[in-house]
């Protein structure tokens, strides 16, 4: 009888750590999750200041779990395990679906490829925490801001990067706004494709988007607004661009 309640009891509870263990596991981890907190809220401050779907939260709590998860994965092996990162290797797999959920295809292109790859190597950064490589993590935080925000710059000086706008012409005859849209579209060598149309009151609405170099989106704003039939030209960044 003894021997089954011994079994039971490994089974309802395989481990069991006294106070003084887990006051010894969270001085450890204390820095090593703050450091990852931080982290993540810098490099989730870059994309939340581009409106991107994975900001500062999200950087943050991938991070912290990550280095949570690794830090975990070492303490519930025990010193006897030698595989100590079985936990910390699903991790990869995990962030994988959650990057996976990023990625949107519509209107015969793909985006989020960027907030994907920062949530994979945030959650990298997270793991190096949490195994106490500390000096790397931060490197590797700095490093990845650097890339998002000066490859990002260098992109578009050297009009290689293409991003999506949002073109809204107002005006009052839709058929010359129509064909004012197509001619200034032909002058900079690029094809309308979906068009939206709306009226609000007397006022007629065209609207479409345009994916291409910031060179190219500014000969058609300049073309655009020397069209006698529109009346006022409005440009937005498309919200769904990476």
């Amino acid at each position: 009888m003894s021997t089954m309640g011994f079994t039971w009891a490994q089974i309802v509870q395989p481990f069991e750590f006294d106070r003084l263990q887990q006051m010894a596991v969270l001085h450890g981890a204390i820095g090593r999750l703050l450091l990852a907190c931080m982290l993540g809220g810098l490099v989730g401050l870059e994309r939340e200041a581009k409106r991107k779907a994975a900001g500062v939260r999200t950087n943050l709590l991938i991070c912290m779990g990550a280095a949570f998860f690794t830090l975990l994965s070492a303490i519930l092996a025990g010193e006897a395990n030698p595989d100590k990162g079985r936990v910390a290797s699903n991790i990869v797999q995990g962030i994988g679906f959650l990057g996976a959920g990023l990625i949107l295809h519509n209107r015969n292109r793909v985006s989020g490829l960027t907030s994907a790859a920062s949530v994979w190597v945030v959650a990298s950064i997270g793991m190096a925490c949490g195994a106490g490589l500390y000096v790397p993590a931060v490197v590797a935080a700095v490093l990845v801001v650097l890339a998002l925000e000066l490859v990002g710059f260098l992109e578009r000086r050297g009009n290689i990067k293409t991003y999506s706008m949002i073109y809204e012409v107002r005006g009052h005859d839709q058929t010359l706004m129509l064909e004012s849209i197509l001619d200034a579209m032909d002058k900079v060598g690029e094809r309308l494709r979906a068009v939206d149309q709306d009226d609000v009151g007397q006022l007629r609405r065209v609207s479409f988007t345009l994916t291409a170099t910031g060179r190219r989106h500014e000969q058609l704003r300049g073309t655009l607004q020397s069209e006698p039939a529109i009346d006022k030209l409005l440009v937005f960044r498309d919200p769904e661009d990476d």
